[in-house]
């Protein structure tokens, strides 16, 4: 690590609330210093009085002025004004999810596109347990959006593929995400029983962004922590986080509730891994530690032999050549897996070369 490198981790207020202007925030910390952004900022939802049940009951809808902006130029101006500060604070390889509602998701998008951002995916948030359409004028509005993008075209953005497929049951994760809205023991109250953030989100969502989209030690940063999700999950997953809230008394919340987070023990951090983002162990490294010896003869599953040579190629016959090529010579294949198709023999027994590979591989992770 450089020592400009090293200034710059000294200087991250890791697993810390900051108060004050996100952008402020945001441009007062280490550039290239975030490995991901998630951002639930307002949606600028241009409410026009208040909004009554059938029954005449009151709707506890966000009127807060925090969501409040004179007009579109306003908030585009001020969407701008903060994806830029967090675009500053990412690393070259970081990527940033937004969410929002009709009301603002799409003008998000244009400036994410105009500011450089590369946009990956586009979520549908599927609520479960919407909110009712009281007036019946429009329909019930039951989703929300997320986009995904990196930090610019050519980022190597990272992506659990294997983790998020193995949390849907073995099936590839899709982009719509069926999840139900924040009720019951999740909903945060504060000291009068009501609400204590109108639109706190479910910590499932937060789950799955982070499992698919970080890995442990990474640094999450959130512009408007609100109740602090994000940081609750990034601590229990490991991850460190960084969130930015204007609002006394979300941070009071916020940090009340993830002090009372336990982190998960480091084994269990681990998730299903692409077979393509595993370490390259060439077969030659195997001969090489003495993990199999020079002379040593492979087998495949009908007894087929196959003599190992110093330089980590093979022989069997007139063929010669690596693990795959004579691999597939034998079977008179274009092309042949060799870890999976030569064995060794230990205590008597076969065992799949692979053993071997998946030792070394675990020795590179320890």
């Amino acid at each position: 690590m450089t020592e400009t490198a090293m200034r710059g981790a000294e200087a991250l207020p890791r697993n810390t609330i900051l108060a004050g202007d996100c952008v402020e925030a945001m441009n007062a910390l280490p550039e290239a210093s975030v490995d991901l952004v998630f951002a639930d900022p307002p949606y600028n939802l241009q409410l026009k009085g208040e909004l009554h049940r059938p029954d005449n009951s009151k709707v506890d809808a966000v009127d807060d002025e925090w969501d409040r902006f004179s007009g579109f130029a306003a908030y585009d101006a001020f969407t701008r004004s903060w994806l830029a500060a967090a675009r500053r604070v990412l690393k070259p390889d970081g990527a940033i999810w937004v969410i929002g509602s009709y009301h603002n998701i799409y003008r998000v998008g244009a400036t994410l596109q105009d500011l450089g951002f590369w946009i990956l995916n586009d979520v549908v948030w599927r609520k479960s347990n919407p909110m009712p359409n009281f007036r019946g004028k429009r329909l019930t509005n039951a989703h929300e959006t997320l986009i995904w993008a990196g930090r610019s075209e050519g980022s190597k953005y990272r992506f659990n593929y294997e983790a998020l497929k193995a949390l849907n049951e073995g099936v590839q994760m899709r982009s719509d995400w069926t999840l139900p809205i924040c009720t019951g023991h999740e909903r945060l109250k504060d000291a009068d029983g009501e609400k204590a953030h109108p639109t706190q989100k479910p910590q499932a969502l937060l789950y799955r962004v982070l499992v698919g989209t970080t890995d442990p030690g990474d640094v999450v940063l959130d512009p408007f922590f609100g109740t602090g999700t994000t940081g609750a999950v990034a601590k229990m997953l490991g991850r460190d986080w960084i969130g930015i809230e204007r609002e006394e008394s979300y941070r009071k919340v916020a940090e009340g509730r993830i002090a009372g987070v336990r982190a998960f023990d480091r084994s269990a951090l681990d998730v299903s891994a692409s077979k393509r983002a595993e370490p390259r162990v060439p077969f030659g490294q195997l001969v090489e530690r003495g993990l199999l010896r020079p002379g040593e003869v492979l087998t495949n599953a009908r007894g087929q032999a196959a003599k190992v040579r110093a330089d980590g190629t093979l022989i069997s016959g007139e063929a010669k050549g690596s693990i795959h090529q004579v691999g597939a010579a034998i079977e008179g294949a274009p092309s042949c897996n060799g870890w999976t198709y030569w064995h060794f023999t230990r205590d008597g027994a076969p065992v799949l070369i692979d053993a071997l590979r998946q030792q070394i591989r675990q020795e590179m992770r320890s």
